[in-house]
This record gives structure tokens, C-alpha cells and sequence, in this order.
């Protein structure tokens, strides 16, 4: 059985990691998040070294995933398959 509901934050920081390098904008649309979401979700990713901030020019700038977010990912990954929660439903 098929039950709708809402992303958890940990899928939406799923989403967010299998980006690998992305600006603010893509992101969002990515992720299909809202900008303050984006915010928070940034800050909590970054503070916790799970991405990084690139600049790539004047005023570009990217984030980018970092070895212990790839191994966060896959730990996520392999939980929600184990609980059938991926898109493969």
C-alpha cells in the first residue's frame, strides 16, 4: 500500500547531497524547497562539514559535498531502501 506524505528532512538532505555541486538556485529547484528552507538547511549542512562553499567567481559561488557527506548519503541511502521509502515505490 501507497501512503502519501511529506519529506522527511533527512530525505530532503538526501536530495540535497546527491546534487554534488550546486549553486543556491539549483538547489532549491532541485530539492524543491523554499529559499528560507534553503537557508537552513545550508547552515545546518555546512556547520556540520557535510558540504562546502566554493566560490567559483565574483559574486558565484557553489556548494560542494564532501567525503563525509558521500558517506552520510550512502548511510541514507541504504536505510531508506531498507525501508522501501526510495523512489523506486
Amino acid at each position: 500500500m501507497k501512503i502519501e506524505r511529506r519529506r522527511s528532512s533527512i530525505e530532503v538532505i538526501a536530495d540535497m547531497l546527491r546534487l554534488g555541486e550546486a549553486g543556491k538556485t539549483e538547489i532549491m529547484y532541485s530539492a524543491n524547497m523554499s529559499y528560507r528552507q534553503l537557508q537552513k538547511y545550508l547552515g545546518f549542512l555546512l556547520e556540520l562539514g557535510l558540504i562546502h562553499k566554493v566560490t567559483v567567481g565574483n559574486p558565484v559561488v557553489t556548494y560542494r559535498v564532501t567525503r563525509k557527506g558521500l558517506r552520510l548519503l550512502r548511510n541514507i541511502d541504504s536505510i531508506l531502501e531498507m525501508l522501501e521509502l526510495t523512489e523506486a515505490d
